[in-house]
């Protein structure tokens, strides 16, 4: 019987466990955590399919060993595990096999046509919104990967499945080196997890490798960068462009011309069909439209899945009204690119609440965008002291620094009103888990407080 450990108690570590389980193989799991939810996971996979979970425990070779546990042929490492951990160097110079989560899904539904979408931001809105439009088509097309069900998850369904759409972050694409989809789509590139990946050309390559598998690929023709580096790579590359410039990208495959969003030529939604603001959601409408036709989907379907699509939880996702204010929970901008984009998609003066975890990257646009947009910002977690001191350091001194998200959102409700402003902007350019499980964790926090502690919100109005 072949033997696989896991690493990670997560979603995606549970469903390879049962996915390599009921391929018979002998699979243990281990996580380095000690909470209560961990511990009834544990409960559950020993109790209902024996499988033994090892908690409070790192993985080594000589770890599992001790436990009386065999040498695996195989370890599935969950996406926030490093992929040069140590043990995991020293596992592949032994001759295990070490793979991700989405390279497992990968090897049990490559018959199945995928959709895999990277890029530093606009990966989840993309995803999101590619699958409602194939649903909407009436096919059967999961969301999974970074989004919705973890692709293992996909693969323990046990029915048909028409097309895979997969949101792949660099920690999955890293894991995964025979993915090869479909169609590859990258939506935007700036520096992100270098603390992990530690320079910008590691990163870029390791989403340049999903690219390289996958028979089609589509880029956003708006991101500077990747016009700049990759245009000479794959000559046969379908570029989108939020405005037709047929000079600059003469291999154009979707744009916006005369307020449509056209492909090759021809009209298919009107741009101002998705209710969402701001440039950086039009590019995602047309990454989605163009993945859409080349998948064969007709107009009328992608009309009809992108006019009723609502968004994604904590992406500038509308929450309430309080005195005439919005209050908007950006939670997922984890980085000073996202964060920006958020703040310059919302109208001024806004009320911006950051802070978290803070992550190596350039604020310097981020804070260009706070002087131009932010009447007054109130910070919180791990990287309150440090953002003080370069808002500081820039010359804008309307910040306080509240530490905790109970604090910040009845004062930035006072704040509103005093600079009367017409947003409270969750936007944290921070990592969460400083105080939070994670970025779902802290936005559903702000949602919890603005339902609590602002009585008398109006949930039906949005002025972004």
């Amino acid at each position: 019987m072949p033997v696989a450990h896991i690493i990670g108690l997560g979603r995606s570590g549970i469903a390879a466990a049962r996915l390599l389980k009921r391929d018979g193989w002998q699979v243990s799991v281990s996580d380095a955590g000690r909470s209560e939810t961990l511990l009834a996971q544990q409960q559950s996979l020993l109790t209902a399919e024996g499988i033994p979970v090892l908690l409070g425990w790192r993985f080594t070779l000589q770890a599992l060993a001790a436990e009386n546990l065999p040498k695996p042929d195989r370890l599935v490492v969950s996406p926030g595990v490093s992929w040069q951990l140590p043990a995991l160097v020293e596992a592949r110079e032994q001759g295990v096999e070490v793979i991700g989560e989405l390279e497992l899904a990968w090897r049990y539904l490559k018959d199945i046509p995928w959709v895999g979408i990277t890029g530093t931001n606009g990966k989840t809105t993309t995803t999101a919104l590619i699958a409602a439009i194939f649903q909407a088509a009436g096919l059967k097309a999961p969301a999974c990967g970074n989004i919705g069900y973890s692709a293992c998850e996909v693969a323990l369904l046990g029915e048909p499945i028409d097309w895979i759409i997969a949101e792949v972050s660099s920690y999955q694409a890293e894991s995964s080196p025979t993915l090869a989809p479909q169609i590859g789509v990258w939506t935007t590139f700036t520096p992100d997890h270098l603390e992990r990946h530690k320079t910008i050309e590691n990163y870029r390559e390791i989403k340049a490798g999903l690219l390289q598998n996958s028979k089609q690929r589509m880029l956003n023709g708006d991101d500077l960068y990747l016009c700049q580096n990759l245009s000479q790579r794959w000559p046969d590359v379908c570029w989108t462009n939020t405005h037709f410039q047929s000079e600059q990208l003469p291999a154009s495959h979707t744009y916006i011309e005369a307020g449509w969003v056209k492909v090759q030529g021809e009209p298919i939604v009107k741009a101002n069909a998705l209710r969402m603001p701001g440039l950086h959601n039009q590019q995602n409408l047309l990454v989605a439209v163009a993945v859409a036709r080349l998948a064969g989907i007709e107009k009328e379907a992608i009309s009809q899945a992108v006019a009723s699509f609502p968004g994604v939880p904590h992406r500038l996702e509308y929450i309430c009204t309080h005195n005439g204010v919005d209050f908007i929970n950006d939670s997922k901008a984890t980085n000073y690119d996202a964060a920006q984009t958020g703040l310059d998609a919302v109208v001024s003066p806004a009320i911006l609440i950051a802070g978290g975890d803070p992550k190596v990257g350039d604020d310097t646009a981020w804070i260009q965008s706070i002087q131009a947009k932010a009447a007054a910002v109130l910070l919180i977690g791990k990287a309150a002291d440090a953002f003080a001191k370069r808002l500081n350091e820039s010359g804008y001194l309307q910040y306080e620094i509240v530490e905790t998200m109970e604090r910040a959102v009845p004062r930035a409700a006072e704040l509103a009103q005093q600079y009367k402003a017409k947003v409270v902007l969750l936007s944290p350019a921070c990592a969460s888990f400083d105080q939070y499980q994670s970025f779902e964790h802290r936005g559903d926090h702000f949602r919890q407080l603005c339902e609590t502690a602002l009585p008398d919100s109006e949930h039906d109005h949005l002025s972004f």
